[in-house]
């Protein structure tokens, strides 16, 4: 039985993976810190039975050399999500992420292990797909006196006009634009790297606005759909961003897993590293998302506040044909029967202080 180790296997999405390669017939040891800062005093997602865990830093060549020995493939989640609070989080964001990442590649080829899945992000792109009459590319940074005036569409950068959102696919250029995104797009980099240096194969995993159950709650880092159900239970109306427009594709976290288990399947030539965006391909927008979990929970109704942050993109969703007709994977949750069933699932707990 082939060994899978899965990093940040405690967490919302590594935990979801670690189920679904068990009952696909993996052997499976789990490497996670369990930094407090993410995971609180809780002590992560509860683990299946036979499952080896091994607490340890990715940042620790000896820890993370330990963690490979006897495994056939990583699913490498472990990382500092989310868009952060400020500069101050910058070093401890290339710290885990981007130097996690380079440790573990390192230790990879020493141990001649050959199979990685890589946990990209959709925020690797920046702003999505525009198109401006015959025009099509990606969107400059938005105006602070556009978004000061309540005009949140980006502008071409041909004509001023208001631009026309389109799905994105992985061939567009990245365009990072804050410290996290950096890190993403700098792990996809050092995988790329470590597949033509040492033969092996690396699919990196765009994961577009995931959700589902175990999602963290109660801290800065945590996505848009828990911020939503964590208001809703103390009976407040959600606090939607901007005019609650913003289009985005939501995917359920046991259909990122799935993405994950198709990827470990995945046969191509030796040195090859590929993207490939995980997402539902359908749209939907944040208000979407915002008044569908209100009705789901009988909470009151979201709350459009036209508040904004700078570094925020406007739309972002995916083309999703590549995993499609390459890893010969489809979502399996629908949006209105995922949301239905976040309003009720388990959340990881709350991290104090936050």
């Amino acid at each position: 039985m082939s060994l899978l180790l899965v990093t940040g296997g405690r967490g919302f999405i590594g935990g979801a993976i670690v189920e679904q390669a068990l009952a696909a017939g993996w052997s499976v040891r789990v490497f996670d810190s369990l930094r407090e800062d993410v995971h609180g005093d809780g002590g992560g997602r509860p683990l299946p039975e036979g499952v080896e865990f091994v607490r340890g830093d990715m940042r620790n060549p000896d820890a993370v050399a330990s963690a490979l020995r006897g495994v056939d493939a990583v699913c490498h989640q472990a990382a500092k999500v989310g868009l952060g609070v400020d500069i101050g989080d910058a070093a401890d964001y290339v710290a885990s992420n981007s130097l996690g990442t380079a440790v573990l590649l390192a230790a990879m080829r020493d141990a001649g292990i050959l199979r990685l899945v890589l946990a990209s992000s959709m925020v690797v792109y920046g702003e999505g797909l525009y198109r401006d009459g015959a025009w099509v590319g990606q969107a400059p940074p938005r105006r602070l006196i556009d978004l000061e005036a309540g005009i949140f569409e980006p502008r071409s950068p041909v004509t001023g006009n208001l631009l026309q959102p389109e799905p994105i696919d992985e061939d567009q250029p990245c365009d990072p634009r804050n410290t996290y995104a950096a890190t993403k797009l700098e792990q996809e980099l050092l995988a790329r790297d470590w597949a033509r240096g040492t033969g092996g194969t690396a699919a990196l995993l765009r994961y577009h606005n995931v959700y589902g159950p175990w999602m963290p709650q109660g801290t800065p880092y945590a996505g848009v759909a828990s911020l939503f159900r964590s208001a809703l239970e103390r009976s407040e109306a959600p606090d939607v961003f901007e005019d609650g427009e913003q289009r985005r594709d939501f995917v359920h976290v046991s259909d990122v897993a799935a993405a994950n288990l198709a990827a470990l399947r995945w046969s191509t030539g030796a040195g090859e590293a590929r993207a490939f965006n995980v997402a539902s391909g359908e749209v939907h927008t944040i208000g979407d998302f915002a008044r569908t979990l209100a009705a789901a929970m009988g909470g009151p109704e979201p709350r459009v506040s036209g508040r904004f942050r700078a570094g925020d993109v406007r739309h972002i969703t995916a083309s999703s044909a590549r995993i499609r007709s390459e890893l010969g994977w489809q979502p399996q949750v629908s949006f209105e029967d995922g949301v239905a069933q976040f309003a009720q699932d388990p959340l990881r707990a709350a991290v104090a202080g936050r």
